[in-house]
């Protein structure tokens, strides 16, 4: 069984030559690529699982692809293991897009067509509050022990009884070497005269005010709408005064690549793939007052049936055991939830286990906080200020 499987030879090739998800994309070109990923999953189904089947919805590109860009090397392994079939979903593409298209259901009851969804933490705490989801059988799930410390206890779900995280996302601080050769450490740092009017900040809320209010001292897991709203006042000042080019979601990297922007509030995930791909140009870390983590969840929603429950939590079992934690995080490049992944990663790859954008070290684990839970007044009133001060 796993526990004891090394890492399989398509695994050990995807390491070997470094894919990353951005280079996948482009080698399957356009539309043929769209449909070659697609062809591993299919629309939603309107009847529960199988008895031998489990149904996962995910993001794009965040799983173990072969150089074919048709296979998920750990996926058919788990089936080969196991006997359960997975339909494998790529359906998320927008947290909020998604919940509109599952709510209806949730709320009534019927079948989504999923027995495991992959929403990021705020959306899953949406989730768990509204009761569109199912606690976990733990004796179906003893790999969750090996959850890193740092996702092992969000407000969102203190004893992670109806999630655990399936990728980590760190934001911190990113730059240009040449423009800032003594790097940035500090909110003073990327506010430094070479910068003036070449930074861009995260368009996620949690993110980018979740660093601001850290370099002032709160603590984010238990930040209050006075605090919140004095970050919200630092940005929206930084923004007029000209600092600020922009706020944005993932595109921020093109601003990197053509120069506009010097410095950044990003994600490790996008810096290493920026770095690996133009020659070392770029670096990143965490502020010295702290970093945000936050992570993408695997939930099974309320209205899956017995059997697509139970398979959904051998699933999740199997991408928690170290060497296949290991499998995913030489792919996707993001924080390893799983403890005992780097020793599984040593073996085969000792540069990606060096990685501080995949594996933090405990020192850097400590520094990285998890924004708390927003009721759903907050979330509201606090989202539009945000907005409000990005200009939107």
């Amino acid at each position: 069984m796993a526990n004891k499987k090394s890492l399989s030879p398509e695994a050990r090739a995807i390491i070997n030559s470094q894919v990353s998800r951005r280079a996948v994309l482009a080698g399957l070109g356009g539309v043929a690529g769209a449909t070659a990923l697609a062809a591993c999953g299919g629309g939603a189904s309107s009847s529960g699982a199988a008895k031998d089947s489990v149904r996962w919805a995910n993001w794009t590109l965040y799983l173990d692809l072969d150089e074919s860009g048709k296979h998920y090397p750990s996926l058919e392994n788990f089936t080969k293991t196991t006997g359960i079939n997975v339909k494998y979903l790529e359906d998320i593409n927008d947290n909020d897009e998604f919940f509109g298209k599952v709510q209806g259901q949730l709320k009534l009851g019927e079948d989504i067509g999923y027995d495991l969804v992959t929403p990021t933490d705020w959306m899953a705490g949406r989730f768990i509050r509204l009761g569109y989801t199912q606690k976990f059988d733990k004796a179906n799930i003893p790999n969750a022990k090996n959850i890193i410390s740092s996702l092992a206890h969000p407000s969102f779900d203190p004893n992670r009884e109806s999630s655990l995280t399936w990728q980590g996302i760190m934001a911190g601080f990113g730059w240009n070497k040449s423009v800032n050769p003594k790097g940035i450490k500090t909110l003073d740092d990327l506010f430094a005269p070479q910068n003036k009017g070449k930074i861009v900040v995260l368009s996620e809320m949690r993110d980018t005010i979740g660093i601001i209010a850290m370099s002032q001292g709160v603590d984010i897991s238990k930040i209050t709408e006075a605090q919140f709203m004095n970050a919200v006042d630092f940005l929206k000042k930084k923004i007029a005064d000209g600092w600020i080019r922009g706020v944005k979601g993932n595109e921020y990297k093109e601003d990197l690549i053509s120069g506009d922007a010097s410095a950044v509030i990003g994600w490790s995930g996008d810096m290493f793939q920026l770095s690996a791909e133009n020659a070392g140009k770029f670096d990143f870390a965490i502020s010295e007052s702290g970093g945000t983590i936050s992570g993408d969840n695997l939930l099974i929603p309320s209205t899956a049936n017995a059997d697509g429950k139970a398979n959904a939590e051998k699933l999740i079992n199997y991408y928690y055991e170290p060497a296949i934690a290991a499998e995913v995080a030489a792919y996707v490049n993001y924080v390893c939830p799983v403890d005992g992944a780097q020793a599984e990663m040593e073996k085969i790859a000792p540069d990606l286990a060096k990685s501080e954008f995949i594996f933090p070290t405990a020192k850097t684990q400590s520094r990285l906080h998890v924004f708390r839970a927003l009721t759903p007044a907050e979330e509201t009133s606090w989202t539009e200020a945000f907005q409000a001060a990005a200009g939107n």
